[in-house]
């Protein structure tokens, strides 16, 4: 299976991801621990910030690639020989990702939580 994100791509997908994700979690609990105590107006407030809509839109993509990446990988490696299985497995991943990507937009970019 020939993939644009397979080898040195891949692995700087893994990496930077897992950076991103790490700075962003960093900075949201200091963030989190330094503000006062804050209700959810506040919250809205805070999220209706381009900034930090953005950055956490980012935070999500870098998730799903980081799962797709390494998902992957552990599919490629440990899902037996048949190539039929391995695809199937690709597909569920691929399509669960994409449903939680389009879940995360919703909620991120509009705000609406089921």
């Amino acid at each position: 299976m020939n993939s644009s994100l397979s080898g040195l791509p891949a692995w700087l997908v893994q990496r930077l991801s897992a950076l991103y994700m790490t700075l962003f979690t960093l900075f949201a609990v200091v963030g989190g621990w330094l503000a006062a105590p804050l209700d959810y107006p506040a919250w809205r407030a805070l999220f209706a910030h381009p900034l930090v809509s953005i950055a956490t839109a980012m935070f999500f993509i870098s998730l799903l690639l980081h799962a797709w990446v390494g998902m992957r990988d552990l599919i490629l490696d440990y899902a037996g020989r048949s190539p039929a299985i391995r695809l199937m497995l690709l597909a569920l991943l691929g399509g669960w990702l994409i449903a939680l990507g389009l879940w995360l937009a919703r909620i991120v970019l509009l705000g609406v939580a089921p």
